[in-house]
C-alpha cells in the first residue's frame, strides 16, 4: 500500500493544516521539502501566523460565548510566557491585544524590556504566577513602584503577602486557589495555591484591612486542561462557588482567572469542540453567579500551548534503515528525541508525524531511533495507534524526510536551548517562517546549528 493511501483510508485528509503536492508536504502551506533542502537537517521551524490565528480564535470563540449568553463581563487573553520566551514569539503575539502571564523573576526581565522597546505599556495587565523566591517578589515590587498598575502578583500562599510590604502605593493581588488533582495523580491536592478552606479567614485576617493590597482576581488553574470531563465541570463548579461566596465580603473581588488551556492538536485524529467547551464555561460561571444572585466576573484566560504549540515544527532526514531481527526495522534519524523533542522521551508526548516526501512510495511499520547511544532514544507510537509507518527507502540515493508538527511549546526550554545537549548532540538549526504583506512566505535563519567550540566554552575548555 502507498504511504498516501494509507493516509487517505484512515483520516479525513487533506486538513486545514496539512496538504500534499507533487507527493511532498506542506504545513499551513508552507513547502517544507524546499526548507529542509535550503537549509538542511535537523530543522526547527516557527510558523508565526499561526501564533495570531490562534489568539484570534479564541478571543471570536469567547467573544460569541459572552454574546449568546448575554454575560456582562469581559474577556481578556493571556499569554504564558513559560510556553516560549523567544522575543519573535512575543512580538507576533503582541500584536494582537494580549495580556502577559510570568512564571519567574526572569520573566519580569522580559516584561521591562518589552516596556523599554515600546512594544508594551504600564497598562498591560501582567499576571505573575508560581511559588515566588525573593528575587522574583523583588522584582515585582520593582515594577510596582515603576509605575506597572496592573501588575497583579497572584499569591501562591498566604506567606507571601507580606513580601509586598515596600510597594509605596496601593497595588492589587490575586489569590491561586489549590484544586483537587485529577483522580489518577500522586497526590489528592495541588501542592500550588491556597486551600479552599483558608482562603475566607485569609482575606479577613489579612487583606481586608490591608493599607495597600486589594483583592482583584481568583485563579483556577486545572493541570489536564480544560477538557470535557466530570473532573473538569466539578473542579470549576466549585471554584466558581467560591468566588460567589468571596465576593458577597470582599466587593472589589471582581475577576477570575481560568488557567490550564485549550488543548493542541497532536493526531490528525483531533476532535475537540472548542465553541461548545468555551460556551459551557462561560454558561456556567453565569450560572453559578445568577443562582448566588452575585454579578458575574471579567473572565480572564492564560492559554501558553495553544498560542504556540501548533506553529512549530521539526524536520530529520533518515541517515540509515537498520534491520535488527525479522520484524523491527529502525529508521536513523540524523537528531535526538531526547535533545531535540524532549517531550517525546519525559513525559511520553505524542506529536504528528508525517513523511515529508515520497507519499506516492510504498509505506511499511518501522521505529525512529534518535543518535544517541541511549536505548530510550526512540519513537514508535503514534497517539492514535499503536504503530508508526513511512515510506519504503529503496534506494540508498532515496532520501527520506519525517517531520514532527504542533512542537512549538516547551520543546526548547526542557531541551536546554543553546546549552548541553544529551551526548553533546547540537541544537538544530532553527529557522522563522513568515508571510509579508503581498502573503508570499518569508524564512530566516534565527538560530545555526550549534558548533563544538560553543559547546566547549560552556564545558570550560
Amino acid at each position: 500500500m502507498r504511504y498516501i493511501d494509507l493516509i487517505d483510508q484512515t483520516f479525513h485528509f487533506p486538513t486545514e493544516v496539512f496538504k500534499v503536492e507533487e507527493n511532498e508536504l506542506t504545513f499551513n502551506d508552507v513547502p517544507l521539502m524546499a526548507l529542509a533542502e535550503k537549509y538542511g537537517t535537523p530543522l526547527k521551524i516557527s510558523y508565526l501566523p499561526k501564533i495570531s490565528q490562534q489568539i484570534q480564535k479564541a478571543q471570536q470563540l469567547f467573544a460569541n460565548a459572552l454574546l449568546k449568553n448575554k454575560y456582562e463581563g469581559t474577556y481578556t487573553y493571556c499569554y504564558c510566557t513559560k510556553s516560549s520566551h523567544f522575543k519573535f514569539i512575543l512580538d507576533e503575539v503582541l500584536k494582537n491585544n494580549v495580556q502577559l502571564e510570568t512564571s519567574s523573576a526572569y520573566d519580569l526581565a522580559i516584561v521591562r524590556k518589552l516596556y523599554e522597546n515600546g512594544e508594551i505599556t504600564k497598562d498591560h495587565y501582567i499576571l505573575s504566577n508560581g511559588f515566588k523566591k525573593p528575587t522574583y517578589t523583588q522584582n515585582i515590587v520593582n515594577l510596582l513602584n515603576d509605575g506597572f498598575h496592573n501588575l497583579i502578583p497572584i499569591l501562591d500562599n498566604m506567606n507571601e503577602l507580606s513580601a509586598y510590604d515596600s510597594v509605596e502605593g496601593s497595588f492589587q493581588i490575586g489569590l491561586r486557589v489549590a484544586t483537587d488533582e485529577k483522580p489518577e495523580f500522586s497526590f489528592y491536592t495541588s501542592r500550588l495555591g491556597i486551600r479552599y478552606n483558608d482562603i475566607n479567614d485569609f482575606y479577613k485576617d489579612k487583606i481586608k484591612d490591608h493599607p495597600k493590597a486589594k483583592l482583584k482576581m481568583l485563579h483556577f488553574f486545572i493541570n489536564s486542561g480544560v477538557k470535557d470531563t466530570a473532573y473538569y465541570w466539578s473542579e470549576l463548579n466549585r471554584f466558581i462557588y467560591k468566588y460567589c461566596e468571596l465576593k458577597k465580603i470582599c466587593p472589589e473581588l471582581d475577576t477570575i482567572d481560568i488557567g490550564g488551556g485549550l488543548p493542541i492538536q497532536t493526531s490528525l485524529h483531533f476532535d475537540y469542540n472548542f465553541e461548545h467547551m468555551i460556551n459551557e464555561i462561560v454558561k456556567i460561571i453565569k450560572y453559578v453567579c445568577d443562582k448566588n444572585f452575585v454579578p458575574v466576573p471579567h473572565l480572564f484566560t492564560e492559554f501558553g500551548s495553544f498560542t504556540v504549540g501548533e506553529s512549530g515544527a521539526i524536520i530529520f532526514s533518515v541517515q540509515d534503515q537498520k534491520l535488527q531481527n525479522e520484524r523491527e526495522l529502525w529508521y536513523m534519524i540524523d537528531g535526538s528525541f531526547i535533545t531535540h523533542l524532549p517531550d517525546t522521551w519525559g513525559t511520553g508526548q505524542k506529536f504528528i508525524m508525517l513523511p515529508i516526501n515520497h507519499w506516492d512510495s510504498e509505506c511499511h511499520k518501522v521505529n525512529l531511533g534518535g543518535m544517541t547511544c541511549d536505548s530510550d532514544d526512540y519513537y514508535n507510537t503514534e497517539a492514535y495507534t499503536i504503530n508508526i509507518y513511512l515510506p519504503k527507502i529503496e534506494e540508498k540515493e532515496k532520501k527520506q524526510y519525517v517531520g514532527f508538527f504542533h512542537t512549538g511549546a516547551y520543546q526548547d526550554s526542557l531541551g536546554g536551548y543553546g546549552g548541553l545537549q544529551h551526548c553533546l548532540i547540537p541544537m538544530a538549526r532553527h529557522v522563522i517562517v513568515n508571510r509579508n504583506e503581498s502573503g508570499e512566505f518569508t524564512s530566516f535563519e534565527f538560530n545555526h546549528e550549534q558548533t563544538s567550540e560553543e559547546m566547549l566554552k560552556i564545558l570550560g575548555f
